[in-house]
């Protein structure tokens, strides 16, 4: 049991779900015989030496040597913890992960109680949100119809120090304990408590389950400062990697080619309604290296929309240096900046959903933003000019993965400048993909990655195993695998490594699994078997060298020697495998 999530349904749920729709929602993959193959997401290469194979539900990439089962692919590429990555295949498949055992025996912090406490309070801000009549017509205003406000769960935080904190229950010492953490009351300098959010407008903020995790707050007048209020930092809430409204969009699209970064909630949710569920907003901070990340992850396009002004033109900036690392070949960014005065709320209004799409399909390509705001107060027409250029250019170029991308970047920049981008490449992300060089390995560690690929030939190993007399070390470990995959009958490679995720075995298991990803089955079928034999040949040599060495010191009691003879006289057992 991993945590309080029974081994049994892990089992069931790497049984229903499929490594390879798992990663190509994520990945685009290529078939490539029996397996699926891609470059790999966790480093750069040009040859893809990525393999996910459907038969074992296993990934491996012989670039960097990532491994594992769906389980492990959703913990490193979308960066979750095992039981968030295992809540997230379940709900794809439709299943509910039950849970054993109390809270004592948990793992890692239980932050259900946060979970639920958030959501009663998005819950009280959305049915004050009818109350509030100064609330109401701002709504109106703004042109939110009904089935947006609740789309986004919009409510209304009213006056008053303790609303929130009466509605939640705060004379209990756990629930105030718990407010705290959720960063939703504040203290003055007395110490007393009182609702971090009043007369705002209140806008849930998701994760990418649909959780809400934390609260962004918008006044109604221009008077009051702050124009917006975030909650803070928190143990569910980190503002540098987390988007507005990304939830809504992967709802409301089931394959996303371009996704939209603005600057405000309102601008967000003006795009959603107008028929462009695609925009996303960051949370009162510039773009991040995380965020540019996610945005990847859920559309090969992004673009970049901001301001026209100063301020507009230094987060546009912000957002490309912290998109040049992730810009893989097959990715690309925009960046569109709006007239003064306007954001994509108002030209909403103004030119339609047909207008503002129009100004999307104009944004200015990566490329030529880069260069246009690095040259724009040098004189390329002079020698001292281009050098400028150059030495502002070429260190932001070599943060570009290897790729097509970079390669014609440094062309570029050559083309205008005569100079060379010099880069100094990561040496390990260039070096070609290569196949590990075959690694001479013991029969008993060979047995068990050939049993790995396929678990099911242990049905057809007999009883007793007979391989158990030879003394080598991971013999037993070789007996136990077969006990487990004879248990289980169907079981795939994957569930039968995750059995042993929490004990020291996993990492060497997993390693082997890698090893054997790629293959013929009829050819491993032989080799299994085949190594199973030479196991007991080499146990009965073994049995025979001890007892012969016993034998000249004169050791041997009656039956020893009895045993020593029919070993001598010993021919070579038959396969181990049944017909």
């Amino acid at each position: 049991m991993r945590g309080r999530i029974p081994d049994s349904f892990i089992d069931d749920l790497l049984a229903r779900v499929d490594i390879v729709d798992v990663i190509e929602r994520r990945v685009p993959l290529k078939k490539a015989g029996r397996e699926w193959t891609a470059c790999c997401p966790f480093h750069n290469e040009r040859t893809p030496s990525f393999y996910v194979s459907p038969t074992k539900q296993f990934f491996h990439c012989f670039g960097c040597g990532a491994h594992g089962s769906a389980i492990k692919f959703l913990m490193d590429y979308d960066r979750l913890e095992f039981p968030d990555a295992v809540e997230e295949l379940a709900q794809s498949v439709g299943l509910k992960v039950p849970h054993e055992g109390g809270r004592d025996n948990a793992p890692r912090e239980d932050k259900t109680d946060l979970y639920s406490l958030l959501d009663a309070a998005a819950h009280w801000y959305e049915g004050e949100l009818p109350r509030s009549a100064e609330a109401q017509a701002y709504c109106k205003k703004r042109g939110l119809d009904a089935e947006t406000i609740a789309r986004f769960r919009i409510g209304w935080a009213p006056a008053g120090y303790d609303g929130v904190m009466k509605a939640l229950g705060a004379n209990e010492p756990r629930r105030m304990q718990l407010l705290n953490e959720a960063g939703m009351v504040a203290s003055n300098e007395r110490g007393s408590k009182y609702d971090r959010f009043r007369e705002r407008l209140m806008f849930p903020i998701l994760d990418r389950r649909g959780r809400v995790i934390a609260f962004g707050g918008r006044v109604l007048s221009s008077e009051q400062s702050p124009k917006y209020l975030n909650s803070p930092e928190t143990p569910l809430f980190h503002k540098g990697r987390e988007l507005f409204a990304l939830w809504q969009v992967k709802q409301a699209n089931a394959s996303l080619s371009r996704i939209v970064v603005v600057e405000g909630y309102m601008d967000v949710i003006a795009m959603h309604q107008a028929g462009l569920p695609i925009a996303v907003a960051t949370l009162g901070t510039a773009t991040t290296p995380e965020h540019t990340e996610v945005l990847f992850r859920a559309a090969p396009d992004v673009v970049f929309c901001f301001d026209g002004d100063r301020a507009g033109r230094a987060a546009a900036w912000k957002a490309l240096e912290s998109a040049l690392p992730r810009l893989r070949d097959g990715r690309q960014a925009y960046f569109l900046f709006l007239p003064d005065g306007e954001d994509p709320d108002t030209l909403i209004r103004k030119e339609g959903k047909s207008g503002f799409e129009q100004r999307l399909k104009n944004a200015t390509p990566l490329s030529e933003y880069f260069f246009g705001e690095l040259s724009h107060d040098v004189d390329t027409g002079s020698l001292d000019g281009r050098a400028r250029l150059a030495e502002r250019a070429r260190p932001l170029i070599a943060k570009l993965p290897d790729g097509a991308f970079r390669d014609l970047m440094a062309q570029e920049l050559e083309k205008r400048t005569g100079a060379r981008a010099v880069l100094e490449p990561d040496a390990a992300a260039r070096r070609p993909a290569q196949r590990p060089v075959a690694v001479q390995r013991s029969l008993v560690r060979s047995a068990i990655a050939l049993l790995l690929a396929q678990p099911g030939m242990a049905e057809q190993v007999e009883r007793p195993y007979r391989f158990l007399r030879l003394d080598k070390p991971g013999i037993d470990l070789l007996a136990e695998l077969i006990d487990m995959a004879r248990s289980r009958p169907g079981i795939n490679p994957a569930m039968l490594v995750e059995h042993y995720a929490e004990r020291p075995e996993y990492p060497a298991l997993q390693k082997l699994m890698a090893a054997t990803v790629v293959g013929e089955p009829a050819i491993q079928r032989i080799e299994f078997f085949d190594a199973l034999q030479r196991m007991e040949q080499q146990a009965i040599t073994q049995r025979r060298d001890m007892l012969t060495a016993k034998s000249r010191e004169g050791t041997l009691d009656s039956a020893e020697k009895a045993e020593l003879r029919e070993l001598l006289a010993a021919r070579v057992q038959p396969p181990v495998a049944s017909s």
